[in-house]
């Protein structure tokens, strides 16, 4: 796991998620809703203050993620429905690895509570440990030379708690979005009149943010490093385009200049460890935030898996 574990805020998104399973509006959680539970048909047939106690336990073997998100999701929902807030207690670290039967969250309180964020809260859970986990397994596989990277393919509304998951499972996070790293394409560098005219101009737009070049070959990745880019995105290309350019870059970038090379494209986990010994800096591939859920479930008091 990484020591840069912050949680993104993530009010709204815990709200859109209970509103879409209550059949309200995200605002009713946010602004509070007395009657909230009965939005539960099933859960309304429970008598009032009825407690349960129970655990949330890993089905597969994998990282653990989301558990301060699914604790938010009881919390935000009591809070709304004006009852007492259920007692969450995490028995492993954000980040951990568990195998399946293990326990990682034990809660305690309203069932009408409980049973109304079940679904939610495993969810969150469920997609933010396969996020982890997939994170853990690439950037083992890669090993300590080779920085494995998301990308900004992630569901919809998820992205910041996506790459909050790629990162407790020790992977790390390329841009977050549009607005915090120049990466100049192919269709800017037509545009521009150039690889060298376009790192001039995003240099000159935007002077503290990193400037990345996409390349298609070896003689790009060069001039994108001699123009002064942080990085080249090698696109693509085999093992034998990846060696080439990986020297070109290294002789091109000037003396007091540093330009990291990451490869993308058909990037896939058997072919990590050969692209660390080719000596790429830094790999990004969309399978880290598309990975499939880990599964976990809700067992009340008593039940066994």
């Amino acid at each position: 796991m990484t020591d840069d574990l912050r949680l993104p805020p993530i009010d709204a998104i815990v709200a859109a998620a209970l509103a879409e399973d209550l059949g309200v509006e995200p605002e009713a959680l946010l602004a509070g809703a007395p009657g909230l539970l009965d939005r539960d048909v099933t859960g309304a047939l429970l008598p009032s203050g009825a407690r349960l106690r129970g655990v949330i336990r890993a089905r597969q073997d994998g990282v653990v993620c989301g558990l301060p998100v699914a604790a938010r999701v009881f919390e935000m929902l009591a809070e709304a429905a004006g009852v007492a807030v259920p007692d969450c207690f995490p028995l492993v670290p954000e980040g951990a690895r568990v195998g399946a039967g293990n326990v990682a969250l034990e809660i305690e309180g309203d069932a009408r509570v409980i049973l109304a964020g079940e679904r939610t809260a495993i969810d969150f859970l469920m997609t933010l440990s396969g996020i982890a986990t997939r994170a853990a397994d690439w950037q083992d596989a890669a090993g300590p030379t080779l920085r494995v990277l998301d990308t900004r393919k992630t569901l919809p509304g998820l992205r910041v708690l996506s790459k909050y998951a790629v990162r407790a499972g020790g992977a790390s996070n390329h841009r977050a979005g549009l607005y915090d790293m120049v990466l100049v394409k192919d269709n800017h560098i037509g545009a521009a009149g150039g690889i060298t005219a376009a790192v001039a101009a995003a240099r000159a737009a935007y002077s503290g943010l990193l400037v990345q070049v996409e390349a298609d070959t070896a003689a790009q990745a060069a001039e994108a490093a001699a123009a002064g880019a942080d990085f080249v995105l090698l696109d693509n290309m085999d093992d034998t385009g990846l060696t080439e350019a990986v020297a070109a870059v290294r002789a091109a970038t000037p003396v007091d200049g540093r330009c990291e090379t990451e490869a993308s494209g058909g990037i896939t986990l058997e072919r990590l460890p050969a692209l660390a010994a080719l000596g790429v800096d830094r790999v990004s591939a969309s399978a880290l935030t598309l990975a499939p859920p880990l599964d976990f479930g809700l067992d009340l008091d008593g039940d066994r898996p």
